[in-house]
């Protein structure tokens, strides 16, 4: 097994109130000489903005603004934007959050040419009744069988969360992973207005063909979900994702997927990267919880950012080489069907 360092608790709330009941789940990217970080930071009433800080070195903080760096702005997203990601892709930052109305928890995009401001680009997930994904998924019965588990009620809007943009165009395609449980699903498209009401109304008919993960090990057999953006290793993309087993705790996970094919699966960890153990991972608003978000590199060490126990950041790290090797220890390929 590869060796995992626990670094520990980096950001924890302050004595502000949009960050009054917990500080979590962050997106990182690199900028010079600076880590900047996005987090999703909640005040009482469970509503959610993005904090901002700067890390001059991977566990040290340098700089953290004192109000939300980003609010809502629009009704889709009236009640909180969460749990941001982010990479820089042909000159622009993506950043992915989960926009939540009070009522259906979305993906939604924001961009950016220089960190400062952003532009919304709205929901860029499906936005379908329950009802309606039956009769486009209907020529599936595995998939409305196990997908339908999440159901509260035919009129409810299909939650698809965890939108997740690859680092780069793959054969000029704009890759995204998005999350409908239990499953991980794969989008390639030449552009972002591709994705209008016939484009989801096909996708979700052939949603069998666009299955990234499906859970397999008792770490993740709950369902599974997006975590930190791919990072790109000469052996493939190495993906980060979170599995939530039977007693709904959540672990880090690990599989490698093709360069050029990020649907073709090369290994997958038969295990969890990284499971709660420490107090701060054990005990939180939400038990049990470590929830990755984002990623670095720096020479050979691979820093995971997490949320521990739903209200604070924490961070491990592994020797990516190790990893990688370990990973390819368990490799069989696997395509998406």
């Amino acid at each position: 097994m590869v060796r995992i360092k626990k670094e520990g608790v980096i950001l924890r709330q302050a004595d502000v109130d949009f960050e009054s009941e917990a500080v979590l789940n962050p997106a990182v990217i690199k900028v010079g000489d600076e880590i900047k970080m996005f987090y999703r930071a909640i005040r009482r009433g469970n509503h959610s903005t993005i904090g901002y800080c700067v890390l001059d070195k991977p566990l040290t903080v340098s700089n953290r603004l004192d109000k939300p760096f980003m609010v809502p702005e629009h009704d889709y997203e009236r009640h909180g934007i969460e749990d941001p990601r982010i990479v820089y892709i042909d000159g622009r930052y993506y950043m992915t959050y989960v926009a939540f109305n009070g009522k259906n928890a979305l993906g939604a995009l924001a961009t950016s040419a220089d960190l400062k401001t952003f532009e919304r680009q709205g929901v860029i997930v499906p936005q379908l009744t329950c009802t309606a994904f039956d009769e486009l998924a209907k020529v599936n019965t595995d998939i409305i069988e196990r997908y339908r588990q999440d159901y509260n009620s035919p009129d409810t809007i299909l939650m698809d969360k965890d939108v997740v943009f690859y680092p780069r165009r793959i054969n000029g395609k704009l890759c995204f992973m998005h999350r409908i449980k239990p499953d991980m699903q794969l989008v390639a498209i030449d552009s972002l207005e591709e994705l209008t009401q016939d484009f989801w109304e096909n996708y979700i008919t052939n949603l069998a063909e666009y299955v990234l993960l499906t859970p397999k090990g008792p770490h993740e057999i709950n369902y599974v979900g997006g975590g930190c953006p791919p990072v790109e290793t000469p052996e493939g993309w190495l993906v980060i994702y979170h599995g939530v087993d039977n007693e709904m705790k959540y672990s880090a996970c690990a599989a490698l997927f093709d360069l050029e094919d990020p649907g073709k699966e090369i290994a997958r960890l038969p295990y969890a990267l990284f499971s709660p153990d420490q107090d701060y991972e054990i005990s939180g608003d939400v038990n049990n919880v470590c929830f990755p978000t984002g990623a670095i590199v720096e020479n050979d060490t691979l820093y995971i950012y997490y949320g521990a126990g739903d209200d604070k950041i924490a961070c491990a790290s592994v020797s990516l080489s190790a990893l990688v090797a370990e990973l390819l220890s368990h490799s069989g390929l696997q395509s998406l069907a």
